[in-house]
């Protein structure tokens, strides 16, 4: 299928990987509303901009936009120039800039106002960059490399050097991913060996980037960690890893509440909650996507379709009440 999607549905849920598809799905039905083709490399990232209209898909040396509406199957916007894989990407809040983290070392801004495209700031680490999470306020970035180092961008700073290099919780231990709670109190890492760390984050001022204060460690999985990522509500945060599970910790006390495993369902790359916190969406290697219940730990619906792995998924579910 090939039409455009209504991108004020309630939910919108995308998936891609390594087949160089990105297919839309009707979330509560199973259907497959749409696929675009990526021919250029396997897709890293996924993320839907504020307004829902476009969707960007990070690959190999780039990323590419892709209108959610239109039957256009060309990205509407090429952003180049990356020397190697870009891991991750996302959207300041009101849509006015993109930015970008990957192996090449950096993590580079992007204005999305501009007539040209072009790169408006950048941040250059020492090892490649696996993961990056803006922070609520909009001024900070928060990203982790594969030495193990976590660094805070502080935005606000016009000089990109003066970032704040916080800690190696795990020396050479490689950060895989690093979520943000949405009251901006937690900041959680996981690791390649599965270890996830926890963190209070202190408020930023306007002279002094956040602080984080160790708060837990988990030892979450006993293979490769890949994803960690907070409920809406911030009473759970859910981990991913190669052993084929997601976890689901409780943050109250850090308790195991569920763990979601099938089979056939091998590394699970990417996973993300529903708007309520009752359900998460999770994209797996035997190339499914699916929906569990948090509470009962069921499969509520399956997305099938894609030929290879399924690395990571977009999920943008209207909040309760809006």
């Amino acid at each position: 299928m090939t039409g455009g999607v209504d991108s004020s549905a309630d939910v919108l849920l995308a998936t891609a990987g390594y087949d160089h598809t990105i297919r839309f799905w009707q979330a509560h039905s199973g259907i497959s509303l749409r696929t675009l083709q990526h021919p250029d490399s396997q897709v890293n990232c996924l993320a839907f901009s504020p307004d829902r209209a476009i969707i960007a898909a990070a690959g190999h040396q780039h990323v590419r936009m892709y209108d959610v509406n239109s039957s256009n199957p060309n990205p509407v916007v090429n952003y180049d120039g990356m020397s190697k894989n870009v891991m991750e990407c996302g959207f300041q809040c009101d849509g006015q800039w993109m930015w970008t983290a990957g192996e090449d070392k950096t993590v580079k801004i992007w204005d999305l106002r501009a007539p040209r495209v072009a790169c408006q700031r950048m941040f250059q680490a020492d090892s490649p960059v696996n993961c990056a999470v803006l922070h609520p306020n909009q001024g900070e970035i928060i990203l982790g490399d594969a030495s193990g180092a976590i660094h805070i961008w502080d935005l606000r700073n016009d000089d990109d050097s003066g970032s704040c290099h916080l800690l190696k919780p795990d020396h050479d231990a490689s950060v895989q991913c690093l979520a943000i709670n949405q009251d901006a109190n937690y900041l959680a890492s996981i690791n390649y060996k599965g270890d996830v760390y926890v963190w209070s984050l202190s408020q930023s001022t306007a002279e002094r980037a956040s602080t984080l204060t160790p708060k837990t460690r988990l030892s979450a999985h006993d293979k490769y960690g890949l994803k960690c990522c907070f409920s809406p509500d911030s009473c759970l945060l859910a981990t991913t890893s190669a052993d084929g599970s997601v976890k689901i910790w409780n943050t109250a006390d850090w308790s195991l509440r569920q763990t979601l495993s099938v089979d056939t369902q091998r590394w699970v790359w990417d996973a993300q909650f529903s708007a309520d916190s009752n359900y998460i969406v999770t994209a797996s290697s035997d190339g499914n996507a699916r929906l569990w219940s948090v509470d009962d730990g069921d499969v509520r619906r399956t997305y099938s379709g894609h030929q290879k792995a399924i690395v990571c998924l977009a999920f943008h579910d209207k909040s309760p009440g809006a």
